[in-house]
């Protein structure tokens, strides 16, 4: 996943695992960068197991290896700008935030902002798992009990990225954001939210409304439509924006099957549905559509027209987190991008 010039130095601590089944829903897609631009990274991935207990640190390293300042007790980072990263639905989405978030910091010869990875390949399917059941429009009240596992087990991990000196905690994760109120609770640190980072950006764009007298309205495209969806309309309705969601016909004929097709590999199939059912938020007068599902990101080709009218908000998420780290914000309370 990273390329090029870039060598990191890993730590791998122990972490409990998640109760949930497997399921292997991956992105296939991911954005080519420079592979000439050298990197200096300084990164600690905790691993999972069913130990609960901190294991020995490992290094790997090649031509250059990252040097990790010394440490406070029972801290493996003592930089007060490191970044406390949960993974989430996959382990590709969770590099691909960390690749933007590697290569945007450490533009012009500067080196990366420290981060914590804590990576679960067990809440992959737990997530997943209850991303299917979300997706559907019938009541949702089953698996409460896997859904108060997964908080569970999600809280744990912002403990343990707290533990380890992690200065703020991001989820680059359109699902797990649904219950940041939940896996926050009693959190000093600042912790992002997709959605809310995502409709700050949108508001300092000072947008204008298509309709005479009427809020800017965003459209919101979601695989899973009611669990992620709904982290983002509480986030943009905060900042007064009106939400547009894609009714149940375009989620069961068009948005839904356009992911079948990219499954199947029928990548133009999958273009043609997607840009559909853009354009029907785009007919009900929205400004920007929010791609709030990894399986969507990367379908259409970087030239097509549509994607100057749609928003990735990782790209937000990473971009917020950066700034965090760049300008010495690490006072800032929590919660705020």
């Amino acid at each position: 996943m990273f390329d090029g010039g870039m060598t990191m130095c890993f730590h791998t601590v122990n972490c409990p695992q998640i109760l949930g089944n497997i399921s292997k829903n991956r992105s296939r897609s991911r954005t080519k960068l420079n592979p000439c631009f050298a990197v200096k990274v300084c990164s600690i991935l905790l691993q999972s197991d069913e130990s609960g207990n901190l294991s020995e640190s490992k290094k790997i390293s090649s031509s250059y290896s990252a040097q990790v300042k010394p440490q406070a007790q029972n801290s493996l980072l003592s930089q007060a700008n490191t970044v406390g990263i949960i993974g989430g639905v996959s382990v590709l989405s969770t590099l691909i935030f960390l690749e933007k978030l590697v290569w945007w910091s450490s533009r012009n010869g500067e080196e990366s902002v420290p981060f914590v990875v804590c990576s679960d390949p067990s809440i992959d399917g737990a997530l997943a798992s209850q991303a299917s059941i979300q997706s559907s429009f019938d009541e949702t009240a089953q698996n409460e009990a896997n859904h108060e596992a997964i908080v569970r087990n999600l809280r744990h991990k912002r403990v343990f990225l707290e533990q380890s000196g992690a200065s703020c905690i991001v989820m680059p994760c359109h699902i797990s954001n649904a219950w940041h109120e939940q896996i926050s609770e009693g959190c000093s640190l600042p912790f992002f939210h997709i959605g809310e980072c995502a409709a700050k950006e949108l508001k300092e764009a000072k947008l204008k409304p298509h309709g005479t007298g009427s809020n800017v309205r965003i459209g919101v495209l979601a695989a899973t439509e009611t669990i992620a969806a709904a982290s983002y309309q509480d986030q943009l309705g905060n900042q007064g924006f009106e939400v547009v969601l894609p009714d149940k016909a375009t989620m069961e004929h068009i948005l839904i099957p356009a992911i079948e097709s990219l499954n199947k590999r029928d990548t133009e199939g999958a273009r043609n549905l997607l840009r559909i059912a853009i354009q029907v938020l785009l007919i009900g007068a929205v400004n920007v559509v929010i791609l709030a599902s990894d399986e969507l990101q990367n379908i259409l080709p970087r030239e097509d027209p549509l994607l100057k009218k749609c928003m990735d908000p990782m790209d937000a998420l990473a971009r917020s987190t950066i700034k965090w780290a760049k300008t010495g914000k690490q006072g800032m309370q929590k919660n705020t991008c």
